[in-house]
Order: C-alpha cells, then structure tokens, then sequence
C-alpha cells in the first residue's frame, strides 16, 4: 500500500503547535517522544508489535505538497516562516522501535523518537494510528491462532474492515499474529500473503440443484476443489453432495478432494458427523474448513467438545478485535536536550495509570540461559548497560520491596535504531521472516503468561537509577 501524501494526516494542533514553537524560538529544541500502551487488549498477557515497516515509509516520504500549503493559507493565519519551513521540510529525527513481531508490554516505550520538537510532534498522528492499529490486530490474530491448537486460521475480515487501509493492512498484522492466508486478493498482490477462497452461497443458489453447482465447480477446479455444503442441509445433502461429485469428478480425473467448509449451524456437531461421512467414504484426507463468527473462545470451546475442524476463516471479530476495538496507545514526550545533556520530563496525573515515566530510555528483557525464557523487561536510562556477567537485582517498581536477585541471565536490548538524523538505517525482514520471528519470540514466554483469562502480570521493572529519576521528579512536581 502506499504511504505517500500523508503530511496533512495529522492533527491541527500539531500545526497549531509548530507554529508556536517557531515564533517563541523552540523550532530547534531538541526532543524526546516515546510511544507506549497502558493496558493490553482483551486483558491479555501480551501484545505483539506491528506497523513499523508502514511507518518506515511514511517518514522516508514525509513532505508537503504545494496543494497542501495554498490549503494551509487559506485555513490558517500562521507565520510565512512557519509555512517557508513546512515546504522545504525534510525529516532529520533519530527513531528507535521494537521490532515488528516482538511482544510487548504496558508502559514500556515501544517507539521513540528524538529530534527538533516541530518534527518530532508532527508524526505524532500517524505513527499511533499505524501502531495501533495494526499491533491491535496482530495482538488479536495470535489470541485466536493459539486458540487453535495448531490448527490453521485464515483472515477472512476484508468485507467487515474499517476501511480500506483497516482491510489491507489488518491482513498483514494478522499475518504477523500467525493467520496462514487471507481472503482479500490485493494483500497478496501487495504483500505476498496467500490469498485463498472458493465459492460462496449464491454460487450454490445459481445453479438448478447443489448437486450440479458443486458438479460444475469440481469440473472447473478438479485440482484444488473445496465445497461449502450448508447451504441448505450439511449433513443431508451439502456431505452427499460432495462426496458423489468427488466420486464422479474429482478422483476420475486423478486428483483428491481438497475439503469442504461449514459457514453455519452448529460448528462441534456437523463438523464430528461431516468427518465421520467423508472418512467412510474414503476421503480421510478431504480437510474441513468452518467459519462463520469465530474468535478465539467460540474455536477453544468447539475444539475442548470435539470439533473436527482442520482451518478456521475468523473474520468480523478479527480484523475489527470486536472484542475490545482499541489499543490505547499513547504518544508522550520524555526528556528535552540542554547542552547536550538529555533533562526528564513527566506527565503527573491525578490518575496514577497516566503517569509517564520520564528521561531518554532504552528497553532490556531479560532471558534466562537455562531456560530461553523471558525472566522481566527493564526500562534504563538510554545510556545505563545491563551487566549480565553477573547478579542484577530487579523490583516492583510501584510496591518496591517484591525484589529479586537474578543469575545466569542475558539482557538483551529491544529498542534499536530505525533512523539516524532521518537517514533509513534499518533493513526490514520480510513478513514470513518477521511471522517465524514472532512465533519465536511468544514461545520466550511462560505458559502462565499465555493464558486468555487472568494470565500472569509480566513484571516491566525500572532500573535503580531510572526509579530514583521518577521518584524525585514525582515529589518535585508534586510540591513534596
């Protein structure tokens, strides 16, 4: 998809503010912007980072056109200057990210950026409605794929999507998240994700009988024939059907039957007496496909009662996560530069959930060497190292005394450079790298960690000095 033309996809009061950073000579103070969430979807265990190639296009792009600024002219009564500036803009910020495929956590920074504050408050839009989004969906798509016990999940989503973009690029963070295809045509074209489908109802409907609709589509594609058989009755005559047109057509013609698909009814039963139909009629190899209204509780359920279901096409409530259809990501800045040295800055809230966490940071997780396992994350000054060569002690950072002393650990750091002075220094990994990176990366994760409901907090510690930073500034600000 292209990202092109998309400077004025941003708030007004980013404009707004520019404006006034150039006229009270802030233009060139040098920032610190992080990108966070404070509460994972659906009360999950973990979200899984996604966007971050679409964000990498977008500020590779990033300018004004001259429509854009006769359209500001006639809008808004800002400075020539301001306007001289946006029309030579070029982007020249640092940007560290996680990459895509990583699991991620509440109110560790997942994007930063640092640079002129005009810049780095600009992007502010966009870069939380791509990471947002997609990181809801990919987080969503692998709820549901590990539902499925191995099983195959396809995104069927395209017809129920917010949008174009929500269609397109929903397909691609589910794919992330582990959906093996996709109904929609352009996400292969675009992105090389398997675009899969057969017929739907009113393939059926237009013929005289199912019989000669599913006679004609076997004739048609004898080498890849998948039925829908519920069209009027599964078990009385959509698995008849299928059985004597795979009999008459299919197998003559020296291939074998590629499935059929259930898209109503009840999923558990028809598809244990569909199999039992096809496994006596030879055909243990022909795959059964349900659909219809999944997410990941309704395909757990079916599954503990039996089902004999092969794939499963999830479509509404995956690339809508109708469940909870908001990630809540939030874009805040941290630390200003002053003669080169980086000074915290904190949001203090009334609600302490919104409270930030201040200073240039940097993200360590924490593995154990025995197990691979993920032992914490631990937010640090962007310029602290992790001595893992020895023993490092880790804290609540809310109830202090929940302390731990780890050994024979590895600290590994999450943020790493995407731009330098707005130079592209990252080479993205293909999709089905970054899906195998993904999966990897989950199995890091304790089972207790994965659960759907009540899962373990996953521990996001401060290191000491970092902790001592936020807890001076709090009593600082707070007239303490």
């Amino acid at each position: 998809m292209k990202v092109d033309k998309l400077a004025m996809l941003t708030d007004f009061y980013e404009l707004t503010m520019g404006n006034g950073y150039m006229l009270s000579g802030k233009m060139d103070q040098i920032v610190c912007f992080d990108m966070f969430f404070r509460k994972v979807p659906d009360d999950g265990g973990f979200a899984i980072m996604a966007g971050l190639d679409q964000i990498i296009r977008y500020l590779r792009d990033l300018k004004f056109e001259k429509e854009d600024i006769d359209f500001l002219r006639q809008k808004a009564d800002f400075d020539e200057q301001f306007y001289n500036y946006l029309e030579n803009f070029k982007f020249s910020c640092d940007v560290w990210a996680m990459p895509e495929g990583t699991p991620i956590f509440p109110n560790e920074p997942i994007f930063v950026v640092t640079g002129p504050v005009i810049q780095a408050q600009l992007i502010e839009t966009v870069v939380l409605l791509t990471l947002n989004h997609q990181c809801l969906i990919a987080t969503k798509a692998n709820r549901i794929v590990r539902a499925a016990l191995g099983r195959s999940v396809m995104e069927f989503g395209s017809r129920r999507a917010h949008g174009y973009d929500g269609a397109v690029l929903g397909a691609r963070a589910a794919f992330i998240g582990g959906c093996i295809g996709t109904s929609c045509t352009v996400v292969e074209q675009t992105f090389g994700i398997p675009a899969m489908g057969t017929m739907a109802h009113s393939w059926v409907q237009m013929f005289d009988s199912e019989y000669e609709a599913f006679k004609t589509y076997a004739e048609v594609y004898p080498d890849s024939c998948t039925l829908l058989v519920d069209t009027y009755n599964v078990l009385k005559s959509g698995v008849p059907n299928a059985i004597k047109v795979f009999n008459e057509v299919v197998i003559p013609r020296g291939f074998r039957p590629k499935g059929i698909r259930i898209d109503s009814g009840d999923i558990t039963y028809l598809s244990k007496e569909s199999r039992k139909m096809l496994d006596e009629a030879g055909f243990q190899d022909c795959k059964i496909v349900a659909s219809n209204s999944l997410d990941e509780y309704i395909i757990r359920d079916i599954i503990i009662q039996g089902a004999m279901v092969d794939t499963f096409g999830v479509g509404e409530r995956l690339i809508t996560s109708k469940s909870e259809p908001v990630f809540g990501g939030v874009y805040k800045l941290s630390a200003i530069k002053k003669d080169d040295v980086w000074i915290p800055k904190m949001k203090l809230s009334e609600n302490i959930s919104k409270t930030t966490i201040p200073g240039f940071k940097q993200v360590w997780r924490l593995f154990d060497r025995t197990t691979g396992k993920a032992i914490s994350d631990l937010i640090t000054h962007k310029d602290e190292v992790v001595d893992d060569s020895g023993s490092y002690t880790i804290f609540d950072p809310e109830q202090t005394w929940k302390q731990k002393t780890i050994e024979n650990f590895t600290a590994k750091p999450l943020l790493i450079p995407i731009f330098n002075k707005g130079v592209l220094v990252y080479e993205s990994p293909s999709l089905h790298e970054i899906q195998a990176f993904c999966k990897a990366q989950i199995s890091t994760l304790w089972e207790e960690v994965l659960r759907f409901e009540n899962p373990h907090s996953y521990y996001v510690d401060l290191s000491q000095k970092l902790w001592d930073c936020r807890d001076h500034l709090r009593k600082s600000m707070s007239g303490a």
